[in-house]
């Protein structure tokens, strides 16, 4: 039985390098929004840049049916439903 404290040969310390303390850090700080998107999904949206374009394009149309939806119908006359 081998000790707990020996690695496998794949894992030799001389062959992981040095370690960088922060390497992450900055892009940390930006923050990052992780979602998962089913296979299906994945297959549609392959990249990051075509998830945001497809959200961009959604959040355009909801915003513009938000506008129209705002201003209130104009009253029907008569001459106009008789028409």
């Amino acid at each position: 039985m081998k000790k707990a404290e020996e690695m496998r040969a794949e894992y030799r310390i001389a062959s992981l390098g040095k370690g960088v303390r922060g390497k992450h850090y900055a892009e940390f700080r930006k923050g990052s929004n992780l979602v998962i998107l089913t296979p299906e999904l994945a297959k549609i949206f392959p990249t990051n840049e075509a998830v945001n374009a497809a959200l961009g394009s959604l959040v355009g149309v909801a915003r513009s049916a938000t506008r129209i939806s705002r201003h209130p119908a104009r009253a029907r006359t008569k001459a106009t439903r008789a028409g």
